[in-house]
This record gives C-alpha cells, structure tokens and sequence, in this order.
C-alpha cells in the first residue's frame, strides 16, 4: 500500500496586483515526513504557508492536507492541521491553560477529553510551570510553546511551521528543535526558516523557494553534494537566474 499524500501543492500561485509573491509551485509530502521549507526572507515562504493552510486564496492553483482541498473544504482540512504562523496571535491576558481551554471548545472539545488534551499539550511543550501565569508576562520562548501547545491541542496529522525559532535564544531553539524531531515520528512537518542550522537536525527533506519558484527539492544531503557547504548551496540557488 502507498504511503498517503499528507501535504500538497499543485501549480500555486499568488499574485498581488503586479507581484507574483508564489509561482507555479508544485510538490507533494508523503504522510510522516518532515521537510525544511527553505529560502531567503521575502522568497514566498509565509505566502505558500497561507496559501496551504487556506488563510488566502490561490490566484491560481490548489493545496491539499491529507487530500481535503483547503479551499472548498476549509474546516474538514483543518481538522487534519496545526498551524504555527510566525508570531502568533496571543491572548496576553489570559494564561496558558485558559486559552488552551478556549481554543480547545472552538474546535468542538468539551468534557474529560478537552482536560485530556489540555494537560497533554501543556506537559508536551514543557508549559507546567507557567501554565497559570499571563501570558503577557511570559518569555517569548515560552510564548512560542504556547503557540505550538494550541496548534497541537486537537492532535492533528499535518503540522506547519512558520519560522518556529524566530528571535529564540540558543537554549530555546534546541528545546523546539527537540519538540519537532520528537513529533516527527508521528506526524507530517512542514517548518519554514531561512536559518541553515535547523535543517540537518530535523529535516528529512528540504524544499528550497526563491523568487516566488520552488528552485530546490532533496534531501539535506543533495544540498551538499560536490562537497558544498548549506551557506554555499543557499548563495548558489539565491544567485540563479529566476
């Protein structure tokens, strides 16, 4: 039996007036994969992600998770999903276990099993000790697992990452890049960064975007063949012609 497609995109495109930010982009991701969505700031990460997720609409093209089309079936695909955008909305008043508690209701949980997954996604993302205090008063590390508890509350098969140790200090992004191998083997991972550390930690896969175009799609090991170097790689495929 095939492994099921968990992740796709077929001829994406999204075009702002004159600006084409996505281009034609086209791949697919196979269920327990997790893939480094690479390039440069302003290549078109973010907009792919959106456009995956259904938080805009295509100009042209479709996105899938776990073959539900996010467009005509948003809510259906998006029980499959966990979404972490870069920075967030928080509610800063409230403390983690509150706003898990919230989210947790929007999405139809309720009773023992809204308990369950709360105190679950708390323990996961090492939130016990902050689980009562404001969020406005937290670090923006543990803001950030705060985030990541909220997309992981109703255990979805499919997660996207937008730049998940942004502004994170060294101890911080080892903690996340734990969490992520660690939910690897269970889940599909889409994460977005253009810092070329956090691939051959986690990756199995990098897909590499520039200029709106999917330029690169491989294993982190092809991205170094001829003995390059990720930062010799990244200046090659950022300096091609488009």
């Amino acid at each position: 039996m095939s492994t099921p497609v968990m992740i796709e995109a077929q001829g994406l495109t999204k075009q702002y007036g004159s600006f084409l930010a996505v281009r034609d982009v086209t791949f697919s991701i196979p269920q327990g994969q997790v893939v480094a969505f690479l390039g440069p700031n302003g290549a078109g990460k973010t907009t792919t992600m959106r456009l995956l997720t259904g938080f805009v609409a295509p100009t042209k093209g479709s996105a899938k998770i776990a073959g539900i089309d996010v467009q005509t079936n948003r809510i259906e695909a998006s029980e499959h999903l966990g979404y972490l955008p870069e920075n967030g909305p928080l509610y800063l008043d409230m403390t983690p276990d509150a706003l898990l508690r919230f989210f947790g209701e929007a999405r139809g949980l309720s009773g023992g099993l809204l308990r369950n997954r709360v105190d679950h996604v708390i323990e996961q993302c090492s939130l016990s000790s902050v689980a009562h205090k404001p969020i406005g008063k937290l670090s923006k590390g543990y803001k950030q697992r705060v985030s990541m508890a909220q997309a992981l509350l109703h255990d979805p098969q499919v997660l996207i990452m937008d730049e998940p140790t942004s502004g994170l200090d060294p101890n911080q992004i080892r903690g996340v890049r734990s969490l992520i191998k660690e939910l690897g083997k269970s889940k599909t991972i889409l994460v977005s960064t253009h810092i070329l550390q956090e691939v051959s930690p986690i990756a199995d896969r990098v897909l590499f975007i520039h200029d709106g175009k999917l330029v690169f799609d491989g294993t982190p090991h092809q991205m170094q063949a001829e003995g390059r170097s990720l930062e010799d790689q990244f200046h090659r495929l950022t300096a091609q012609a488009v």
